[in-house]
């Protein structure tokens, strides 16, 4: 199937509001990891998402180019081409951009948006995220505002964040922020939907104590209930509305916790992390099994067939499918495509 609409991708996330589940959002930096995802979806009977990071897409543009824009162009082009060869629903984001990287990444994608809808074509990407956790509540969301209308315009929905996801991811370290930025307050929340969801369709990624990468159980402590509260004061404040909530850095996180993450109103679940160690560890056996093959050894010629990429990178993909189809099933998205909507 086609990348949904923008009319369609607001129904599926009314849908999985109402339903209590969530699509799963694979980060990805190649064709092969696009691959990988629509074959996972696809097993799962899922819906999905596929985005792409400013490291990610600026990887995606080559060596040789080394651009953001030029690459989330290229995997967008590539995502709408490949999904016709599907029988899922798949909507394209862009992840994490920080104030910095705004004019190198976010708005190059909505101009080009632009552009094609005045030519009578589709939008480029569903949904782009801006990052502004690093500025003052009242900075951010004005920046927030400021973007959320221009995106309104060409119908794009909005991502944004308050709070700080800790870790690290690309480049942006969060690691030494204090404990207390990692846990978005009820008041905070409430006033990013007073300010935003008069604007346009918006998505919130609100904090809890999530952070970015896999880490040993007890390191991070996760306390979803900060979900409920701000969810409460959202309806509070603004009669009776709720957000819809982005999950963000939850590798490692258990069932318990996702799943009450849902009930509380996640729509879209970030996966990167784990879906990297599925790509790379079926590659890493290849190599250990094969090192002689894939070596020339002691004058040796080795052996095409094991270092022809082809060999190990169906591997790869084959692996990255199956954590798809698990992160389906965690969300409760498996079995649930939509079919066209």
């Amino acid at each position: 199937m086609p990348v949904v609409s923008p009319s369609q991708y607001a129904k599926m996330l009314e849908v999985a509001k109402k339903e209590h589940y969530a699509f799963p959002a694979f980060n990805v930096t190649s064709t092969e990891t696009v691959n990988a995802v629509m074959l996972g979806l696809k097993n799962a009977k899922s819906d999905g998402i596929i985005q792409i990071s400013t490291g990610g897409a600026e990887f995606m543009s080559g060596l040789g180019v080394k651009s953001m824009a030029q690459g989330a162009i290229a995997l967008a082009d590539y995502v709408r081409f490949i999904a016709e060869q599907y029988d899922v629903n798949v909507a394209l984001h862009t992840d994490h951009c920080h104030p910095k990287h705004l004019e190198g990444f976010v708005l190059p994608l909505i101009q080009e948006t632009e552009r094609r809808r005045a030519a009578g074509l589709p939008n480029l990407y569903n949904a782009h995220m801006f990052d502004g956790s690093e500025l003052s509540l009242a900075d951010n969301l004005g920046k927030s505002a400021e973007l959320l209308k221009r995106c309104a315009a060409s119908e794009l929905v909005l991502e944004v964040e308050i709070g700080v996801v800790g870790g690290e991811e690309d480049g942006h370290d969060t690691s030494g922020v204090g404990k207390e930025k990692l846990y978005t307050t009820p008041q905070d929340m409430a006033a990013t939907h007073k300010a935003l969801a008069p604007l346009g369709l918006y998505m919130l990624a609100a904090t809890f104590g999530n952070v970015h990468g896999v880490y040993k159980p007890g390191n991070v402590v996760l306390k979803p209930e900060i979900l409920r509260d701000g969810q409460a004061a959202i309806a509070q404040a603004c009669g009776g509305e709720n957000a819809l909530l982005v999950f963000h850095g939850g590798s490692g996180s258990s069932l318990e916790e996702i799943h009450a993450t849902l009930d509380y109103g996640v729509v879209k679940m970030n996966i990167d992390t784990d879906t990297q160690y599925a790509f790379t560890r079926p590659i890493a056996e290849h190599m250990f099994k094969n090192y002689d093959g894939v070596l020339k050894i002691d004058g040796e010629v080795g052996n095409k067939k094991t270092y022809d990429p082809r060999s190990y990178l169906k591997k790869a993909e084959q692996g990255m499918a199956d954590r798809v189809v698990r992160a389906c099933e965690d969300l409760r998205s498996a079995g649930k495509a939509m079919g066209r909507i």
